[in-house]
């Protein structure tokens, strides 16, 4: 999961999408990257870290121009080495960067094809340099000359949907021409536009999320759709097309349940108001299958869950409290590398108020389970600060597939919830009771918000893969290669630990 942002303005934009790209830092903390064009050049800087940290005043001076493109990077394809930190460039044709947020499923198979057929060689194991020369190669097929005009790029953009399988939502810079933006024909992460109305003319950012807009005045235009392609060129003039035969909107459950900020909207739904229904939802489990009276307080986990929380205390009347009071300056321990840093972060990231917890039977509400070990720090953090019982409450199903569109958490080995029932779950969690919110629950928790959504990408939940082209097989190769990646790192650690060792000697 990735933070993406592309700026077509009057004035020089490097400021600019440095606050979009803080505004989106909650999608991505392994690295960060701008790159503008100044109508003759690219200039670009991109570092692991965050964004406070990648850019200083030196290198913001080093980034004229009125266009660009950034990308804040959560890897979960190739590795996270600063070589394949984002935007992503390519000299021919025009001259080409490329931020990229989603997980191509069928990478492998474009690079070699890239190098047999297209004699493009592709320099690191990140699916969205594949991406990038695709685009690119496709863009030179289409176009004849200097000219480049948008019924060119939108031809290229329909080729690239029939060669390219996953998720993807793109913003592009083309030296001197203009920015490009898509997404992919099933629509499942997301992208919006906004603009701005300027002494000079209309501004246009695209974004991620709607709160990059809104965050720098930029009035919400609307969401990209599945498949479509939008071309703003240098004079500001915006051009679109559907570029796909068959779209379909079919977003991620994920990014409402724990992704997305809660002020953003996500295809024509407000994250808040969906997470308001999910606690209601999940109150009305409750009520049906649990008896209240053994419940003295409810609990969030923050932050994801607060609304969700709030809003099921609410509709069972029961008294809501914070109990955990977060350290804002650690980073988000779902999307942090290794299982072993976010168990030791959990307790740097939370700090429990014992007053709150002590001599009483708690709720906790947090926003999923996904591999277990935070729930189960919580819930002994709990235990310790003196709570009676601790009933666990997850405003999502159970996590029981992988999901290969963008989110961490392909091997069913990491997943706690799968091969496991919910008491096998409890157990693990160390909770007296454990209550998931049912499937077609979230997808109401959605749907009620913005009826037009009628299907959802939550194949992490129900196993459905919405692209169709993922089985067993591939399951099984993306597991053996993320174990083997594992193992790998762990020896070279281990051999330079030993290396160390024997110099200390």
């Amino acid at each position: 999961m990735c933070g993406i942002v592309g700026v077509v303005s009057h004035n020089p934009v490097n400021q600019l999408i440095y606050d979009a790209l803080l505004l989106l830092q909650h999608r991505g903390q392994d690295a960060a990257g701008i790159a503008t064009d100044s109508g003759h050049a690219f200039a670009m800087h991109k570092a692991n870290g965050l964004v406070r940290d990648v850019f200083r005043t030196r290198n913001m001076r080093s980034l004229p121009g009125t266009s660009g493109v950034g990308q804040v990077r959560y890897p979960t394809a190739g590795s996270s080495s600063e070589e394949e930190a984002q935007p992503f460039y390519v000299n021919a044709p025009f001259g080409i960067i490329l931020a990229h947020n989603g997980n191509l499923t069928n990478w492998e198979q474009l690079k070699i094809e890239m190098f047999k057929n297209d004699r493009r060689h592709i320099n690191t194991t990140s699916d969205s340099e594949v991406l990038l020369n695709v685009l690119a190669h496709e863009i030179q097929q289409a176009t004849t000359g200097y000219s480049l005009d948008p019924a060119a790029l939108f031809k290229a953009v329909s080729v690239l949907h029939k060669r390219v399988r996953g998720s993807y939502a793109v913003t592009a810079q083309i030296a001197g021409h203009g920015l490009l933006a898509f997404r992919d024909p099933f629509g499942i992460r997301p992208l919006c536009i906004g603009f701005s109305e300027t002494d000079k003319g209309t501004e246009y950012l695209i974004a991620s999320e709607s709160v990059a807009l809104e965050g720098l005045g930029f009035r919400f235009l609307r969401d990209v759709l599945p498949g479509e392609a939008i071309f703003i060129d240098t004079e500001g003039k915006l051009y679109n097309q559907q570029c796909a035969e068959n779209p379909s909107l079919n977003p991620c459950a994920f990014e409402y349940v724990y992704f997305a900020r809660p002020d953003s909207v996500i295809d024509g739904a407000s994250v808040y108001a969906t997470r308001l229904k999910m606690g209601e939802y999940l109150a009305e489990k409750i009520a049906r299958e649990f008896p209240l009276g053994d419940i003295d307080v409810v609990m969030p986990i923050p932050d994801s869950s607060r609304p969700a929380a709030m809003e099921l205390a609410h509709k069972l009347g029961i008294e809501y409290r914070e109990g955990f009071i977060k350290n804002r300056y650690i980073g988000r321990t779902f999307i942090m590398p290794g299982q072993g840093t976010r168990k030791k972060s959990v307790r740097q990231k939370l700090n429990a108020i014992s007053a709150e917890f002590k001599g009483k039977n708690v709720l906790l509400v947090d926003d999923s389970i996904v591999r277990g070990t935070t729930s189960r720090e919580i819930v002994q953090m709990a235990r310790e600060s003196g709570a009676k019982k601790v009933i666990f409450a997850s405003a999502a199903p159970p996590v029981k597939y992988p999901n290969v569109y963008g989110i961490d958490m392909p091997t069913r080995a990491e997943l706690i919830a799968y091969g496991r029932t919910e008491e096998e779950v409890c157990r693990e969690i160390t909770a007296d009771a454990l209550i998931y919110q049912d499937i077609e629950a979230l997808r109401r928790s959605i749907s009620d918000v913005n009826p037009a959504l009628k299907s959802l990408e939550a194949s992490c939940f129900d196993g459905v893969y919405v692209t169709g082209d993922i089985t067993r097989d591939y399951l099984d190769r993306i597991e053996f290669a993320r174990n083997n990646s594992k193992s790998s790192t762990e020896e070279s650690i281990r051999s330079q630990l030993d290396l160390n060792l024997a110099q200390v000697d």
